[in-house]
């Protein structure tokens, strides 16, 4: 509800305080007893009704054109001032999510300012995503929850968890891709097969989450690929599918630490997440902040590489570079690793199938996805199993098992028999 407009009695009050106390605000305003803020307020409104008089520049006006009379001697006889109440609406400040598109600027004849006028629209960054997401979780800094450790672990074995192409906030219908999916089955599917996938794994001392990206759909508000511009289906709000999220991975680390002694996790950037993801990572890294049993890696890169003993591990989204490339990134980049180990793995998601191509000794490996196909995909005859799998790796053996969860094929509807019918 709007405050009723200031009496005359208030408005008159604050202009004999301002002529009494020397034409100083502050002084005035200490004398009612208020502060200078509303004081000022109170001014400018005496001022517009005339309650000052009209000597030049009133308080809360600014002059806009003035007019001297002088007689024949060219001496001044009176002078007339133009003023009109004065902007101090403060400096304007683009509102958050949003970018300046288009910007008018006014000027007078003299080349100064007079006006701006803006023009914004959602802006494609995330950075208020990331500053909101950090102020949320600073309130639960450390506090996740000290699980017990798991009373015996085996401290030859790493167990990886590589997860492909999540595509939280995803929608499908099924009448039209083959299956219903969207933000509430994409979670609890994952969690499903993440808690029999972590039972049926061995208890290795150490367990790695490799989100292999893409684990969000959508990377901002305008539901659209960052790069490409292709229009997503997206189910329900950002932020919502934002912090699905996190509490989605929060209940996978949990899942690892009831199995495992030490889970370590890397969440790469995809092509549908660059943004996204490093909402994600600051969350997990301000919630397990003080879990010694947690290690959040926040290497912003589109690389990721891990040593375990014999085997050097590297990963990356796969929408960059194509497997010949991704063996000898690895080769380059950790020469030193490379060369002290004696298996090679390197794991890439993107492509949503599976896929393994040996190049110059190094195992180069997509997965499967847990995620329904979106309208475009299953119109384009995309077809591919659903999949969560498990890798162990021994410390001198490199790889020595795995384990998988498979999702049955969704139920298809029968053809019409079209002689039946006619039938």
């Amino acid at each position: 509800m709007a405050a009723p407009p200031l009496s005359d009695e208030l408005a008159q009050q604050a202009a004999q305080a301002y002529l009494d106390n020397g034409k100083n605000q502050t002084r005035a305003a200490e004398a009612l007893g208020l502060s200078r803020a509303t004081y000022k307020d109170r001014l400018k409104v005496a001022a517009r009704r005339g309650m000052l008089g009209t000597e030049a520049v009133l308080p809360g006006f600014e002059i806009t054109k003035t007019t001297t009379v002088t007689d024949n001697n060219g001496d001044t006889v009176r002078e007339f001032v133009q003023q009109v109440p004065a902007n101090d609406n403060g400096q304007f400040s683009v509102p958050a999510g949003f970018s300046i598109s288009r910007l008018s600027t006014y000027t007078d004849q003299d080349g100064r300012i007079i006006g701006q006028w803006t023009q914004s629209k959602p802006g494609t960054s995330t950075d208020h995503v990331v500053e909101a997401l950090k102020a949320v979780f600073e309130a639960y800094k450390g506090d996740a929850r000290l699980a017990p450790a798991p009373k015996h672990t085996d401290e030859d074995l790493l167990s990886v968890y590589p997860i492909a192409d999540q595509h939280n906030g995803l929608l499908a219908w099924g009448k039209e891709s083959g299956e219903d999916y969207d933000l509430k089955i994409g979670a609890d599917r994952l969690r499903s097969c993440m808690s029999r996938l972590v039972s049926q794994s061995p208890a290795s001392k150490h367990a790695l989450i490799l989100n292999l990206g893409d684990w969000q759909h959508n990377d901002d508000g305008r539901n659209m690929t960052p790069r490409s511009g292709n229009i997503l289906d997206v189910d329900s709000r950002y932020f919502k599918i934002l912090t699905t999220g996190v509490q989605l991975m929060v209940d996978c680390i949990d899942l690892a630490l009831k199995k495992h002694q030490f889970v370590i996790v890397r969440n790469l950037p995809g092509n549908h997440d660059p943004h996204a993801s490093i909402a994600l990572t600051v969350a997990l890294a301000a919630f397990y902040a003080n879990n010694p049993r947690v290690t959040v890696d926040q290497d912003p890169s589109d690389f990721f590489f891990h040593r375990f003993g014999k085997t050097l591990l590297g990963a990356t989204h796969g929408h960059k570079l194509k497997p010949d490339r991704m063996a000898m990134t690895m080769a380059c980049q950790m020469k030193e690793d490379w060369g002290a180990t004696d298996y090679h793995y390197f794991y890439f998601g993107h492509v949503h199938h599976e896929q393994a191509k040996e190049v110059a000794g190094v195992r180069v490996e997509s997965f499967q996805t847990l995620a329904a196909k979106d309208a475009y995909h299953a119109g384009a005859g995309y077809q591919s199993g659903q999949s969560l799998t498990s890798i162990t790796i021994h410390i001198t053996d490199g790889e020595i098992g795995r384990h998988r969860i498979n999702l049955p094929s969704p139920k298809k509807p029968a053809a019409i028999d079209i002689f039946a019918v006619a039938a």
